[in-house]
């Protein structure tokens, strides 16, 4: 098995030192950490439709799933639909990693990676695939295979994700380039359609920093927030055991973003483990708001370091999420995991 192929089941854990959380608590909130248990690689966020959707890999490695309710707090118990399995045969007969939820063009749109079954190597052939659904409702409506990703160059890649800002909707994304050392870097490209980018790929970020190649160099998980002027992507790094953390780059709002000399890094990780909190592992997030619009960081972690077997069918990497504020710089900070309970 190469580097890659172990990299994508190590686990989860952090490193790095994280600023005093400077958030308050959501009072009455009524969230439990861990929110919904089980689900790894965990996108929450709140539509235009007053609800909140939820969707994530699921142990199995199996299944597309979508659960929403109208409270942050009731995802946890929300009902979860299987909206499409994976094929037979071909290249998306394999496992399912990190599902993100997205408009694109009026259509409700699922962005995760993919591999081939059969055993070997071929397993670890991951691209970044997409479904569509034939309906407003994505929690109704029939649910299709859109296609693959079409990207400059054939290579390892996951984690998708889009977002739009100052009028133009972008594709950020891991992906493995040839000659460079490293398993994943970050790319950005501003998308043209569902399945095709518009520009040639800015690459934003290769892991080079001790807290981003413990284990494996890796640079995966992109997630967008713009706040303060200045606009973030935070992105996980090092192998997914206690050792995976969060990084962030950042740059101005008005800065062209396709240029990387305008996005700078943190130098140490943002968001790491809490023994102490027993929170290991925080890693591959989202953002979202709660009910009274405050800033939630949302991501997966496990409640142990020591990982016994096959961390593939190790199943515990938990959805969890936590308030936080912001630096006197403007940049956000998410102090430390906080630990199981109600927040």
């Amino acid at each position: 098995m190469d580097t890659v192929s172990r990299r994508l089941f190590l686990a989860a854990s952090a490193v790095a030192t994280a600023a005093p959380a400077l958030a308050r608590r959501p009072a009455g909130s009524g969230i439990v950490n861990p929110l919904v248990r089980n689900r790894a690689d965990a996108q929450v966020f709140r539509h235009t439709d007053g609800w909140y959707y939820m969707t994530g890999s699921v142990p199995e490695y199996d299944r597309l799933v979508l659960r929403r309710s109208k409270t942050l707090a009731g995802l946890a118990t929300a009902q979860e639909r299987v909206l499409w399995r994976h094929e037979k045969t071909g290249p998306m007969s394999g496992f399912l990693w990190a599902p993100e939820l997205h408009l694109i063009d009026g259509k409700w749109v699922i962005y995760f990676a993919a591999g081939p079954s059969g055993g070997g190597e071929d397993v670890f052939r991951i691209r970044s695939y997409a479904v569509v659904c034939d309906g407003k409702d994505p929690m109704t409506g029939k649910w299709s295979a859109l296609g693959q990703l079409q990207l400059p160059w054939d290579s390892f890649n996951l984690d998708s994700t889009v977002f739009t800002h100052r009028g133009t909707r972008y594709l950020c994304w891991a992906q493995r380039e040839a000659g460079i050392d490293s398993n994943s870097n970050l790319y950005l490209a501003p998308l043209e359609t569902a399945l095709t980018i518009g520009a040639k790929p800015a690459r934003l970020t290769v892991p080079t920093l001790d807290w981003e190649v413990r284990g494996f160099k890796v640079a995966e998980a992109p997630a967008f927030l713009a706040r303060n002027g200045q606009v973030f992507i935070t992105y996980s790094a090092s192998a997914t055991d206690d050792r995976y953390c969060l990084g962030l780059l950042s740059a101005r709002a008005d800065a062209n973003l396709m240029d990387p000399a305008a996005w700078t890094k943190s130098p140490q990780p943002v968001f790491k483990s809490s023994p102490e909190n027993k929170v290991f592992g925080p890693g591959h997030n989202s953002f979202t708001v709660d009910e009274k619009g405050r800033d939630i960081l949302v991501y997966h972690g496990r409640d142990y370091a020591a990982i016994k077997g096959d961390p593939l069918f190790d199943p515990n990497r938990h959805t969890r999420m936590q308030p936080f504020g912001f630096n006197a710089d403007g940049s956000p900070n998410f102090g430390v995991p906080r630990a199981n309970g109600r927040l």
